[in-house]
């Protein structure tokens, strides 16, 4: 076999093998997080290297289910996040701008209905100008705007498949602009310095 041929071989060999071990990352305790658009399994490798590693994030890899929702400790910073990085699309409560409405029952992923599914929308991107947010958020704000998001559901509570049967009963559709506490207990609340 001539040099050029054994190099082209061994070229893709590695890169099957550098395939193989990028979807692997990307897959934790069975579940594949996919891009929206094509398929692909996401490589959370390119992911903001902060926010990695909080137990919210370690969490939802292992579950597919936003440890966020309805924690009144998250509401606030997801509240912000989204105000800065996402209202501009998609209005100030998620009622849609230029993007699509995210706060009624209607999905325009349907696999957006599953906080892996929409977990998958933010950090891979979808169609137009919805681009991957890798790069502008850390994992562990995406979960905090996914669980700002569900929070401003303004649908029935049986509708909110994400939420627990235990969560449903509690929840109430948003109504309108509300106060949120400042520091309250939960997963995300500020540590004192």
């Amino acid at each position: 076999m001539s040099n050029s041929k054994r190099s082209v071989s061994l070229s893709l060999i590695g890169a099957a093998a550098c395939l193989v071990a990028l979807g692997a990352i990307a897959q934790t305790a069975g579940i594949t997080f996919r891009n929206t658009i094509t398929g692909e399994v996401l490589n959370f490798n390119d992911a903001l290297p902060e926010g990695k590693d909080t137990e919210g994030v370690k969490q939802f890899m292992a579950s597919g289910k936003n440890p966020y929702n309805e924690d009144a400790s998250c509401l606030k910073s997801g509240e912000q996040i989204f105000l800065s990085a996402c209202s501009g699309c998609h209005g100030h409560l998620a009622e849609g701008k230029i993007g699509p409405g995210l706060n009624d029952a209607y999905w325009t992923y349907p696999q957006n209905e599953t906080d892996e599914g929409l977990f998958s929308t933010i950090y891979g991107g979808g169609q137009a100008s919805m681009g991957p947010q890798y790069q502008n958020l850390t994992l562990d704000e995406m979960l905090k705007v996914m669980a700002w998001i569900r929070h401003l559901f303004k649908e029935a509570p049986e509708k909110a498949s994400w939420l627990t049967a235990e969560q449903q009963k509690a929840f109430k559709p948003y109504a309108g602009h509300e106060t949120l506490p400042d520091n309250p207990t939960g997963r995300c609340q500020e540590k004192a310095k």
